[in-house]
Order: C-alpha cells, then structure tokens, then sequence
C-alpha cells in the first residue's frame, strides 16, 4: 500500500509540475492567436489566407506567400489599427517604427479594413488626440504610398469627402482612402 501511495503523490506532482510548466505556454499560444486575429482583421478574407504575420518585433506567426505581411495593432496605440501591407509598405513600416527617413521606390498599398481607432493626422508619432493634432478615427480604408509629388493633388482634410493625404510634409506621407463610412 505504500508504494500505491508514493506513486499516486509522484503522478499528482509530476501532473502539477506539468500544469505550471504548459500555463506560460498556454498563455503564450493564446496570445499569439489574439495578435493572429487582429492582424488578419486588417485583410480582406481571400488575403488573409496567404498573408504573412508577424508581430512588431519581427516575429513570425503566420507564413504566407501572397506578398502581403499583416500586423497586429502597434503597442504604442490604443484601441485598434492592424494592417496588411505589400512590400513597399514593410519598407515604410521600418522606417517609421525606427524613425528613419523613407521616400518610396514605388507604389504601395496597405489596407486597414478594420479600420483603427485613431491617430494624428499630422504628427506620425501622436499617441493620443490633441487641441492641435487634427486626430482622426478612421473606418475600413486602404492606404496608398507613392512620391510626394503625387501626392499634392489630394487634400489633407479627412473630412473632404474622399482620399486626403495623412503626414503631408514627413517621410511618412501616404494617401488615405476612405472605403467605408466612418463611425461617428
């Protein structure tokens, strides 16, 4: 009877010792799915099959080979802002991250079809609305890199019924189109 109970205590510590050692892990996956979830609600269900995902700090959760790479909403905001970006985009996305200087070697597109939950509109770096900031909350939209020059003929007013540029005047200029109504 003794060694009935020395192996029960040995199977009830080895199950606990397990419980503690999978629960970060768990909890990991977890997370990982929820980053998964966001990122891909930036895309448009065809993409979202092929996309590549990573999370901010370059970690693949995802492989994909559509040329698209989808990330989750960035730490520093609140609220929601996952995108789906091609190649140029990703260049653009360094830089901004790093506060680099960028000009596009072509055309790019990003598409935020969730929509996000606010940023300046003239300040890249703006982490929360301000008197002076022009903070504006965006519905599903695409955004669209291409030279500066190309991008004089579109206002900077998001409210002007259409596309209208976002960061005129920094490296990180884009063009916002509007797909959606915004929700007010």
């Amino acid at each position: 009877m003794k060694n009935h109970k020395r192996g029960t205590w040995h199977i009830g510590v080895s199950a606990l010792a397990l419980a503690f050692l999978t629960t970060p892990a768990i909890g990991l996956a977890e997370e990982e799915r929820d980053l998964l979830t966001d990122a891909l609600s930036a895309a448009w269900p065809g993409m979202a099959e092929g996309a590549t995902v990573v999370d901010w700090e370059g970690n693949v959760l995802q492989e994909g080979s559509n040329g698209y790479t989808c990330l989750p909403t960035p730490a520093m905001l609140s609220g929601s802002a996952p995108m789906c970006m091609d190649s140029e985009w990703m260049k653009w996305a360094d830089a901004w991250q790093n506060k680099k200087d960028y000009a596009p070697e072509s055309l790019g597109i990003s598409y935020m079809l969730a929509g996000d939950e606010g940023a300046s509109n003239i300040d890249p770096y703006a982490e929360g609305p301000t008197d002076d900031n022009e903070w504006i909350v965006e519905g599903a939209h695409l955004m669209i890199l291409a030279p500066a020059a190309m991008l004089d003929a579109f206002p900077t007013d998001p409210d002007s019924g259409g596309p209208y540029v976002m960061w005129k005047g920094t490296p990180y200029a884009h063009l916002m189109v509007p797909i959606g109504s915004r929700d007010d």
